[in-house]
C-alpha cells in the first residue's frame, strides 16, 4: 500500500463483486464503491478515518441518547443497507449491485449490521464489513437525533475499543474522515501507516456476532 501515489484515492476499476473479490480486497486495503454510472472503483484513501482503540468521544447530550434508544445486531441487515441506499440521501452511492454484493456477505457471515430502534420503530444503524480484528465501516443512517452515533457507541462496545480498551489492536474503519465523525474521536492516517494497522489487526481474531439485542448499555465516555 505505502507504494500507491500519496493522496490518491481511487486506485483501480472494474473487477467484480463476488465475496471473495470483496474480501481479498479488504485484507488488501481496498473497498469498491461505484464510479461513472455501473462501474466499480477501487478505492484506498489516503489518509483513512480510523477509530482508534480508546479514542471514542462520548458527548453528555451522546450519553443521554444512549438511555433512548434500544440497539441490535444483526436483525435487519436488508432494512439497514436499504436506508443507507435511500436514493434520496445527498451524495448517495449505494446501487442494487453494491447492495446485492454485500448481502451476500451478510449471508456468508462477514457483512454485520447494528440497529437504533425507538419502540419498535427502526431510526438509524450502520453496517459494514469484519474480517478478523478488522471492521470497515461502510454506512449508517439516521431518522432520529443521534440514532447512527448510539449504533457506532454500541459497535465500538462490541468490537472491545470502548469504554475500556479490551482488545488493543483492533481497528474500526470508516473510510474518510468528516467533521461528524471527527467529533467521534475519528481521525485520518497515512495510507502506509493504516497498513500496518491493517496487518495487526487481520491477524487477530474477530468477536461473535449473534443475531438479537446489544448487551449492555455504554453510559462512560469522554465528555
Amino acid at each position: 500500500m505505502s507504494e500507491l501515489p500519496p493522496g490518491e484515492d481511487l486506485i483501480a476499476s472494474g473487477a467484480d463483486l463476488e465475496v471473495g473479490t470483496i474480501l481479498e480486497a479488504y485484507k488488501s486495503g481496498y473497498f469498491p464503491m461505484p464510479i461513472k454510472g455501473r462501474s466499480i472503483g477501487w478505492f484506498s484513501p489516503d489518509p483513512r478515518g480510523v477509530l482508534l482503540p480508546g479514542q471514542l468521544v462520548v458527548s453528555r447530550s451522546l450519553r443521554r441518547s444512549l438511555n433512548r434508544y434500544t440497539v441490535t445486531f444483526d436483525t435487519a441487515f436488508d432494512r439497514v443497507i436499504k436506508a443507507c441506499a435511500d436514493p434520496n440521501r445527498p451524495h448517495g452511492w449505494i446501487s442494487r449491485r453494491v447492495t446485492l454484493a454485500y448481502t451476500q456477505l451478510h449471508e456468508a457471515g462477514f457483512a454485520h449490521s447494528v440497529e437504533t430502534w425507538e419502540g419498535e420503530e427502526l431510526v438509524g444503524g450502520l453496517y459494514g464489513v469484519n474480517i478478523g480484528g478488522l471492521f470497515a465501516g461502510e454506512s449508517m443512517f439516521h431518522h432520529r437525533t443521534d440514532a447512527s452515533k448510539v449504533a457506532l457507541v454500541h459497535l465500538a462496545q462490541h468490537l472491545g475499543l470502548y469504554p475500556e480498551v479490551t482488545e488493543p489492536g483492533v481497528l474500526l474503519d470508516v473510510q474518510w474522515t468528516t467533521p461528524h465523525l471527527e467529533t467521534l474521536g475519528v481521525v485520518g492516517v497515512a495510507r502506509k501507516d493504516y497498513g500496518q494497522l491493517l496487518k495487526g489487526a487481520l491477524e487477530r481474531s474477530g468477536p461473535t456476532w449473534r443475531p438479537g439485542e446489544a448487551s449492555g448499555r455504554p453510559m462512560l465516555g469522554t465528555s
